[in-house]
């Protein structure tokens, strides 16, 4: 039962450190109820002097950054997955905006929340993290 647009929210930043060649951008929701979480939206190689991701930017028809990429999400889609806690629940979502030493992830195709996670931890020059709280 859920119901609504799927669009993706605004989200934008400020003080990526010097240095930054690349940005990840992910939304996370760790009370899913799967055991692991729900990856809702992660977003690749948006350059560093880009400050924000308009509202709808990773939605079906929205418009991410020119060189940005998004990774499936735990829908196996890619771009936005929309929040649907169950019913009654409040979930937390983290947005979270990592700045990478590397101009560009290399991914395969099928890559995961997971690979992408990995990939930005080895490479990552630093992050900030706002945690939303949703429920319907």
């Amino acid at each position: 039962g859920c119901e609504g647009g799927n669009v993706s929210p605004h989200i934008n930043w400020s003080g990526v450190p010097e240095g930054a060649k690349s940005l990840v951008v992910t939304m996370y929701d760790p009370d899913a109820p799967t055991g692991s979480g729900w990856w809702h939206w992660v977003v690749v190689n948006v350059p560093p002097g880009v400050t924000e991701l308009p509202l709808g930017a990773g939605s079906a028809q929205g418009k991410l950054p020119a060189g940005a990429m998004a990774i499936n999400n735990d829908a196996s889609q890619p771009g936005y997955g929309g929040v649907c806690p169950p019913a009654g629940q409040t979930h937390r979502y983290v947005i979270t905006v990592q700045a990478l030493k590397v101009e560009k992830l290399e991914l395969p195709p099928n890559a995961t929340p997971a690979l992408v996670g990995f990939m930005s931890w080895a490479n990552g020059l630093g992050k900030a993290s706002a945690t939303v709280l949703g429920g319907r």
